[in-house]
Protein backbone atom coordinates (compact mmCIF):
# COMPACT_ATOMS: atom_id res chain seq x y z
CA UNK A 1 0.00 0.00 0.00
CA UNK A 2 1.92 2.98 -1.23
CA UNK A 3 1.53 6.33 0.45
CA UNK A 4 0.24 4.77 3.69
CA UNK A 5 0.65 8.06 5.64
CA UNK A 6 -2.48 9.17 3.73
CA UNK A 7 -4.45 6.24 5.08
CA UNK A 8 -6.98 7.59 7.56
CA UNK A 9 -9.08 5.91 10.26
CA UNK A 10 -12.18 6.64 8.16
CA UNK A 11 -10.73 4.86 5.12
CA UNK A 12 -9.76 1.97 7.40
CA UNK A 13 -13.32 1.61 8.68
CA UNK A 14 -14.67 1.63 5.13
CA UNK A 15 -12.21 -1.14 4.28
CA UNK A 16 -13.42 -3.23 7.21
CA UNK A 17 -16.98 -2.78 5.98
CA UNK A 18 -15.87 -4.37 2.70
CA UNK A 19 -14.13 -7.29 4.40
CA UNK A 20 -10.59 -5.95 3.97
CA UNK A 21 -7.93 -5.25 6.62
CA UNK A 22 -4.31 -4.02 6.51
CA UNK A 23 -1.07 -5.71 7.57
CA UNK A 24 2.66 -5.04 7.33
CA UNK A 25 5.18 -7.59 6.14
CA UNK A 26 7.46 -6.90 9.09
CA UNK A 27 7.54 -4.74 12.19
CA UNK A 28 10.15 -2.44 10.64
CA UNK A 29 8.34 -1.90 7.33
CA UNK A 30 6.84 1.49 6.56
CA UNK A 31 4.16 0.32 4.13
CA UNK A 32 1.01 -1.78 4.50
CA UNK A 33 -0.90 -4.13 2.23
CA UNK A 34 -4.58 -5.07 2.13
CA UNK A 35 -5.77 -8.57 3.00
CA UNK A 36 -9.06 -10.29 2.11
CA UNK A 37 -8.73 -14.04 2.76
CA UNK A 38 -10.51 -16.53 0.49
CA UNK A 39 -11.59 -18.34 3.65
CA UNK A 40 -12.33 -16.35 6.77
CA UNK A 41 -12.14 -17.38 10.40
CA UNK A 42 -15.15 -16.49 12.56
CA UNK A 43 -16.02 -17.48 16.12
CA UNK A 44 -19.81 -17.96 16.44
CA UNK A 45 -20.81 -16.39 19.75
CA UNK A 46 -23.70 -18.82 20.20
CA UNK A 47 -21.26 -21.72 19.97
CA UNK A 48 -18.36 -20.27 21.97
CA UNK A 49 -16.65 -23.13 23.84
CA UNK A 50 -14.71 -22.66 27.07
CA UNK A 51 -12.49 -25.68 27.84
CA UNK A 52 -13.11 -27.07 31.33
CA UNK A 53 -9.68 -26.28 32.75
CA UNK A 54 -9.82 -22.74 31.41
CA UNK A 55 -13.30 -22.29 32.87
CA UNK A 56 -11.84 -23.01 36.32
CA UNK A 57 -9.21 -20.34 35.75
CA UNK A 58 -11.81 -17.82 34.62
CA UNK A 59 -14.02 -18.59 37.63
CA UNK A 60 -11.09 -18.23 40.03
CA UNK A 61 -10.50 -14.60 38.95
CA UNK A 62 -6.77 -15.27 39.00
CA UNK A 63 -6.45 -12.41 36.54
CA UNK A 64 -8.16 -9.07 36.92
CA UNK A 65 -9.68 -8.43 33.49
CA UNK A 66 -10.44 -4.89 32.35
CA UNK A 67 -11.36 -3.10 29.14
CA UNK A 68 -9.84 -0.08 27.40
CA UNK A 69 -7.45 0.79 30.22
CA UNK A 70 -4.21 0.08 28.34
CA UNK A 71 -5.01 -0.04 24.63
CA UNK A 72 -1.63 1.19 23.37
CA UNK A 73 0.26 -1.05 25.80
CA UNK A 74 -1.74 -4.05 24.55
CA UNK A 75 -0.94 -3.19 20.93
CA UNK A 76 2.77 -2.80 21.68
CA UNK A 77 2.80 -6.09 23.57
CA UNK A 78 1.13 -7.83 20.62
CA UNK A 79 3.93 -6.51 18.40
CA UNK A 80 6.74 -7.78 20.65
CA UNK A 81 8.77 -10.79 19.50
CA UNK A 82 8.16 -14.02 21.37
CA UNK A 83 8.74 -17.78 21.10
CA UNK A 84 7.55 -18.86 17.67
CA UNK A 85 6.72 -15.25 16.80
CA UNK A 86 9.98 -13.48 16.06
CA UNK A 87 8.30 -11.09 13.61
CA UNK A 88 5.10 -9.08 13.71
CA UNK A 89 2.76 -7.51 11.16
CA UNK A 90 2.12 -4.61 13.57
CA UNK A 91 4.30 -1.68 12.53
CA UNK A 92 4.33 2.00 13.50
CA UNK A 93 1.64 2.82 10.92
CA UNK A 94 -0.69 0.15 12.29
CA UNK A 95 -0.10 1.51 15.79
CA UNK A 96 -0.91 5.05 14.64
CA UNK A 97 -4.11 4.10 12.85
CA UNK A 98 -5.59 1.84 15.50
CA UNK A 99 -4.72 4.24 18.30
CA UNK A 100 -6.77 6.82 16.40
CA UNK A 101 -9.62 4.31 16.03
CA UNK A 102 -9.49 3.70 19.77
CA UNK A 103 -9.66 7.43 20.47
CA UNK A 104 -12.81 7.65 18.36
CA UNK A 105 -14.45 4.65 20.06
CA UNK A 106 -14.02 2.20 17.16
CA UNK A 107 -11.23 0.04 18.62
CA UNK A 108 -11.12 -1.64 22.01
CA UNK A 109 -8.85 -3.71 24.20
CA UNK A 110 -9.28 -6.34 26.88
CA UNK A 111 -6.49 -6.55 29.46
CA UNK A 112 -5.49 -9.31 31.89
CA UNK A 113 -3.60 -8.16 35.00
CA UNK A 114 -1.74 -10.08 37.69
CA UNK A 115 -0.42 -8.26 40.76
CA UNK A 116 -0.71 -4.95 38.96
CA UNK A 117 1.21 -6.13 35.87
CA UNK A 118 -0.24 -6.37 32.36
CA UNK A 119 0.23 -10.05 31.54
CA UNK A 120 -2.12 -10.62 28.61
CA UNK A 121 -4.74 -9.10 26.40
CA UNK A 122 -6.17 -8.51 22.97
CA UNK A 123 -7.51 -5.71 20.82
CA UNK A 124 -9.86 -5.30 17.89
CA UNK A 125 -12.20 -3.07 15.92
CA UNK A 126 -15.93 -2.51 16.42
CA UNK A 127 -18.23 -1.69 13.52
CA UNK A 128 -21.95 -2.00 14.13
CA UNK A 129 -22.58 -5.42 15.65
CA UNK A 130 -19.32 -6.83 14.29
CA UNK A 131 -16.06 -7.12 16.22
CA UNK A 132 -12.83 -7.78 14.33
CA UNK A 133 -10.24 -9.42 16.55
CA UNK A 134 -6.78 -8.23 15.55
CA UNK A 135 -4.15 -9.72 17.85
CA UNK A 136 -3.53 -11.05 21.34
CA UNK A 137 -0.55 -11.64 23.60
CA UNK A 138 0.24 -13.55 26.78
CA UNK A 139 3.05 -13.21 29.32
CA UNK A 140 1.54 -15.79 31.67
CA UNK A 141 -0.23 -19.07 30.99
CA UNK A 142 -3.89 -18.55 30.06
CA UNK A 143 -3.76 -14.74 30.34
CA UNK A 144 -4.78 -14.14 26.73
CA UNK A 145 -7.29 -17.02 26.77
CA UNK A 146 -9.04 -15.52 29.79
CA UNK A 147 -9.15 -12.17 27.96
CA UNK A 148 -10.80 -13.89 24.99
CA UNK A 149 -13.46 -15.47 27.22
CA UNK A 150 -14.20 -12.08 28.76
CA UNK A 151 -14.38 -10.58 25.27
CA UNK A 152 -16.96 -13.16 24.20
CA UNK A 153 -19.14 -12.41 27.23
CA UNK A 154 -18.88 -8.66 26.59
CA UNK A 155 -19.89 -9.11 22.95
CA UNK A 156 -22.81 -11.36 23.87
CA UNK A 157 -23.99 -8.85 26.48
CA UNK A 158 -23.74 -6.02 23.97
CA UNK A 159 -25.77 -7.71 21.24
CA UNK A 160 -22.90 -8.35 18.83
CA UNK A 161 -23.52 -10.82 16.00
CA UNK A 162 -20.11 -11.41 14.42
CA UNK A 163 -16.70 -12.11 15.96
CA UNK A 164 -14.20 -12.10 13.11
CA UNK A 165 -10.89 -13.84 13.86
CA UNK A 166 -9.54 -13.28 10.32
CA UNK A 167 -7.88 -16.71 10.16
CA UNK A 168 -8.48 -20.15 11.65
CA UNK A 169 -5.70 -21.41 13.93
CA UNK A 170 -5.46 -24.51 16.11
CA UNK A 171 -5.53 -22.23 19.16
CA UNK A 172 -8.76 -20.51 18.10
CA UNK A 173 -10.37 -23.75 16.96
CA UNK A 174 -10.45 -24.87 20.61
CA UNK A 175 -12.98 -22.11 21.27
CA UNK A 176 -15.21 -23.00 18.32
CA UNK A 177 -13.71 -20.92 15.50
CA UNK A 178 -14.68 -22.13 12.02
CA UNK A 179 -13.81 -21.17 8.45
CA UNK A 180 -16.33 -19.84 5.97
CA UNK A 181 -16.02 -18.67 2.39
CA UNK A 182 -15.51 -15.02 1.52
CA UNK A 183 -19.03 -14.89 0.10
CA UNK A 184 -20.54 -16.29 3.29
CA UNK A 185 -18.44 -13.92 5.37
CA UNK A 186 -19.45 -10.83 3.41
CA UNK A 187 -23.13 -11.75 3.82
CA UNK A 188 -22.73 -12.08 7.60
CA UNK A 189 -20.66 -8.89 7.70
CA UNK A 190 -23.29 -6.88 5.84
CA UNK A 191 -25.98 -7.95 8.30
CA UNK A 192 -23.84 -7.31 11.36
CA UNK A 193 -22.53 -3.84 10.52
CA UNK A 194 -26.05 -2.66 9.75
CA UNK A 195 -27.19 -3.39 13.32
CA UNK A 196 -26.42 -1.65 16.62
CA UNK A 197 -24.36 -3.17 19.40
CA UNK A 198 -23.19 -1.90 22.76
CA UNK A 199 -19.63 -1.82 24.11
CA UNK A 200 -19.71 -0.90 27.77
CA UNK A 201 -17.76 1.96 29.32
CA UNK A 202 -14.05 1.48 30.07
CA UNK A 203 -13.34 -0.40 33.28
CA UNK A 204 -13.07 1.92 36.21
CA UNK A 205 -15.62 4.36 34.79
CA UNK A 206 -18.57 5.19 36.97
CA UNK A 207 -21.66 4.42 34.92
CA UNK A 208 -25.26 3.47 35.46
CA UNK A 209 -26.60 0.00 34.68
CA UNK A 210 -27.03 -0.29 30.93
CA UNK A 211 -29.79 -1.84 28.88
CA UNK A 212 -29.28 -4.55 26.29
CA UNK A 213 -29.77 -3.30 22.76
CA UNK A 214 -31.18 -6.68 21.85
CA UNK A 215 -33.74 -7.31 24.58
CA UNK A 216 -34.05 -4.20 26.71
CA UNK A 217 -33.13 -6.25 29.78
CA UNK A 218 -30.36 -5.41 32.22
CA UNK A 219 -27.21 -6.88 30.72
CA UNK A 220 -24.24 -8.50 32.38
CA UNK A 221 -22.44 -5.25 31.69
CA UNK A 222 -24.95 -3.33 33.73
CA UNK A 223 -24.88 -5.84 36.57
CA UNK A 224 -21.10 -5.79 36.84
CA UNK A 225 -20.70 -2.06 36.50
CA UNK A 226 -23.47 -1.41 39.00
CA UNK A 227 -22.02 -3.75 41.60
CA UNK A 228 -18.26 -3.33 41.13
CA UNK A 229 -17.93 0.23 39.90
CA UNK A 230 -16.80 -1.08 36.53
CA UNK A 231 -13.47 -2.31 37.92
CA UNK A 232 -13.69 -5.82 36.47
CA UNK A 233 -16.15 -8.49 35.40
CA UNK A 234 -16.38 -11.45 37.84
CA UNK A 235 -15.43 -14.67 36.10
CA UNK A 236 -18.47 -16.58 37.35
CA UNK A 237 -20.84 -14.10 35.71
CA UNK A 238 -18.79 -14.14 32.51
CA UNK A 239 -19.16 -17.92 32.26
CA UNK A 240 -22.84 -17.70 33.09
CA UNK A 241 -23.44 -15.26 30.25
CA UNK A 242 -21.64 -17.48 27.76
CA UNK A 243 -23.50 -20.58 28.96
CA UNK A 244 -26.85 -18.85 28.50
CA UNK A 245 -26.05 -18.20 24.84
CA UNK A 246 -24.22 -21.40 23.87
Amino acid sequence: MHGSPHLTPDILLRAYAEGIFPMAERREDTELFWVSPDRRGILPLDAFHVPRRLARTVRSDRFKVTSDLAFVDVMKACAEPGPGREQSWINAEILRLYTALHASGHAHSIESWRDGRLVGGLYGVKLGAAFFGESMFSRETDASKVALVHLAARLIAGGFELLDTQFLTAHLARFGTVEITRREYLAQLKRAIGRPAYWSAPSGSAVSPSLSVASGDLTLTGVCEATTGGAAWPGALVLQKIAQTS
